[in-house]
């Protein structure tokens, strides 16, 4: 595997991480103070409101909206590292109320119009466990080794756990931690549980009783590895504090950060400000010449392939089979830069030879298996399709960085100025039959005002004769290209 930088570029009101391999932006994070996101959160909730039919309650934590909690999420459900068997649980009419208070924890941010999604079994991460405090089970991250270690491990977990109460998960880390260091942790767990249990006896409802990681420290506990080289931050403080933090919890990290005291912009080393413009963008070029178009909805993300100007192979078969490699590595990559999740559609360039189907898709699977993030593919569809998941945690790069267009709404495209001369035309008519003002005047932008003065001149001129009243025009400058004003004079 390819070794790692990491760059964190720390402001009072926004911390952005960039992980760069081989000289490339992998990996793009971003968290604004006034908006950090809530997954790991741990709230004193209150129940607003019990909806059977939906088998899910409102929960009022203190936020701006009601956040949400399925049934399959209440304790006493299956623990979610096990999957759900929604059949088989007790309704949630008979295990909550209205007005009753829980210790709730966000699994998913709120995302657009949906509130936070909640769960009442807790789990805490630390530096190399995951502590369950509602659960005896001893679970081991599918990525380490063989079956042996894991057993192995599981067995020493259960002699450090003791009769403590609660359970573990083993993260990737742990594979080679010492017993010193899995007690040392389990003991930190074990504590900040303590802490919450005594805050939700003495706080009132909507209260915070425990919060996750600042971006900062999540990038030595989640994302600093065996592979990175160096942990660059431009903040000597913040460096410092990091310094303490790691010194605790991380101390194979601690060796990797240094201060970076540059001139020039930390986020300007590798051309990542370009990099973060080009993630916005729909279009994404390929070094050979095609391209992808990306189009991001509520509903699901599509991905189209194109060949562009690439003309380089042998023959047209070879030309797409090329574009579509290559768009495979680039597809995995927009996915992690621009944090896309959910329903994901790839549509390729279509592929006449069978082989060529599968080495593509070989490929996006080897490109996406580097991805912190589970993503599962499906193979084509029948229309040559490319169906995708990927886990959705928090907003995107767009929804965070981004806000729909004023004068479209999200749809992507205006009104062309000729109908929006139409829809003028039409209101005139439709006023002058339920009114008899002097004259009519027309304001709108001055697009529209041009093509009413000279393409569209003599239909203006024939409606003023038809209704009897003269039409004035008038061009507003700060109006947006569908807006306009008809006023009776």
């Amino acid at each position: 595997m390819a070794t790692q930088d990491i760059l964190i570029n720390w402001s009072p009101q926004e911390t952005r991480v960039a992980v760069v391999e081989n000289g490339a932006v992998q990996e793009l994070h971003i968290e604004r103070t006034l908006e950090r996101g809530q997954v790991g959160n741990v709230y004193l909730g209150k129940v607003v409101r019990v909806l059977p039919g939906m088998q899910s309650a409102f929960i009022d934590i203190g936020l701006e909206r009601a956040a949400f909690l399925h049934v399959a999420d209440l304790l006493g459900g299956p623990p979610r590292h096990e999957g759900r068997n929604d059949a088989a649980l007790v309704p949630i009419e008979k295990q909550v109320f209205e007005g009753q208070t829980l210790t709730v924890q966000v699994i998913k941010d709120a995302i657009g119009t949906k509130g936070a999604r909640l769960s009442t079994q807790i789990s805490i991460a630390g530096r190399m466990l995951v502590f369950l405090p509602h659960d005896k089970h001893i679970g081991i991250s599918q990525k380490i080794g063989s079956h042996e270690l894991r057993e192995a491990l599981r067995a020493r977990m259960q002699a450090l756990a003791g009769e403590g109460g609660g359970g573990f998960i083993l993260r990737t880390n742990a594979e080679e931690a010492t017993d010193a260091e899995l007690a040392d942790d389990i003991a930190y767990l074990r504590r900040a549980w303590a802490l919450i249990r005594e805050r939700s006896q003495k706080l009132p409802p909507g209260s915070l009783l425990h919060q996750d990681l600042s971006l900062a420290e999540r990038v030595l506990r989640d994302l600093a590895n065996e592979h990175t080289h160096s942990i660059r931050i431009d903040s000597k403080l913040q460096r410092e504090a990091l310094h303490r933090f790691g010194e605790t919890y991380m101390p194979g990290a601690v060796n990797k950060l240094e201060h970076y005291k540059g001139e020039r912009p930390i986020f300007d080393l590798f051309g990542i400000e370009e990099e973060i413009a080009r993630a916005l963008a729909r279009r994404v070029e390929l070094k050979s010449g095609g391209y992808l178009i990306v189009d991001q909805t509520e509903a699901l993300t599509t991905i189209d392939v194109n060949t562009g100007g690439f003309v380089g192979a042998r023959n047209f078969d070879d030309t797409i089979f090329k574009t579509n490699l290559e768009a495979a590595g680039a597809i995995a990559r927009q996915l992690r830069l621009r944090n896309l999740g959910g329903i994901i559609i790839a549509d390729f360039i279509d592929m006449t030879r069978p082989e060529h189907q599968e080495a593509v898709l070989a490929e996006l699977r080897k490109q996406l298996a580097r991805d912190r993030t589970r993503t599962t593919v499906s193979g084509f569809t029948q229309l040559g399709l490319v169906e995708m998941t990927r886990k959705r945690t928090r907003e995107s790069l767009a929804h965070m960085l981004c806000e729909p267009c004023p004068t479209c709404q999200g749809r992507g495209q205006v009104k062309t100025a000729r109908s929006v001369c139409y829809d003028i035309l039409r209101e005139i008519l439709r006023e002058a039959r339920q009114f008899a003002p002097k004259e009519f005047r027309v304001i709108a932008s001055a697009a529209v005002v041009e093509m009413l003065l000279d393409e569209e001149s003599v239909h203006l001129a024939g409606l003023s004769e038809f209704i009897g009243k003269p039409i004035s025009l008038s061009a507003e400058p700060t109006m947006n290209p569908e807006q306009y004003d008809i006023v009776l004079m």
